[in-house]
């Protein structure tokens, strides 16, 4: 029974030590800026399509360290915009234009590599998940799989404050065809 007793202790003090030698993680929110490609939502005859859509909105993520170089995210963003946009009509000399309010989520899950130099932490992520989009006037909504694919850069204010720069590749396939995404956000980070 000591023996047990003793293996207990030396695992959790081991434990101790190594969870003191791994940083916690990060928490951030910010501004987002996301240029969403719609071209391929809705072809319009000689338009070639609704074109790209400019929102504005915010981006959250939560990071959890598993060693110094390496974590997990979790990162939620929400997107929204008015756009005039063409409805698909029969041959005819002119289709109605409706102003119709967008709206993109995503939430998205994955690794992340960073490394300190400095006042700055650089860092690259690979994100997977969902997104849904919704479009008013009767286009519809649609949910589909998400990915990401980027990077950026915290400056450090203070010891737990820094702010960051960060820009991101999204890929959906929402509405039956693939959507090629740039999500720009910055923001203030709170590190544990």
């Amino acid at each position: 029974m000591r023996q047990i007793g003793s293996a207990v202790f030396v695992v959790l003090l081991f434990a101790s030590l190594a969870s003191a030698q791994v940083p916690g993680g990060n928490v951030f929110f910010g501004y987002s800026y996301y240029s969403e490609d719609l071209s391929s939502i809705n072809q319009q005859p000689d338009t070639g399509g609704w074109g790209r859509a400019k929102t504005n909105g915010w981006e959250a993520s939560f990071e959890g360290k598993v060693i110094p170089f390496l974590g997990f995210v979790a990162d939620f963003d929400s997107h929204y915009d008015s756009q005039n946009l063409t409805i698909v009509c029969p041959a005819g000399p002119s289709c109605p234009t409706v102003s119709a309010n967008i709206t993109e989520h995503n939430f998205l899950f994955g690794p992340r590599v960073s490394f300190p130099a400095g006042r700055f932490r650089p860092f690259v992520e690979g994100l997977f998940g969902g997104a849904h989009m919704n479009i008013s006037e009767g286009v519809g909504s649609d949910y589909s799989f998400a990915t990401a694919l980027g990077g950026g850069l915290d400056y450090k204010i203070i010891k737990p404050l820094a702010w960051r720069f960060q820009g991101d590749y999204v890929q959906t396939r929402l509405f039956g065809a693939t959507q090629n995404n740039v999500r720009l956000s910055t923001g203030i980070v709170f590190r544990f």
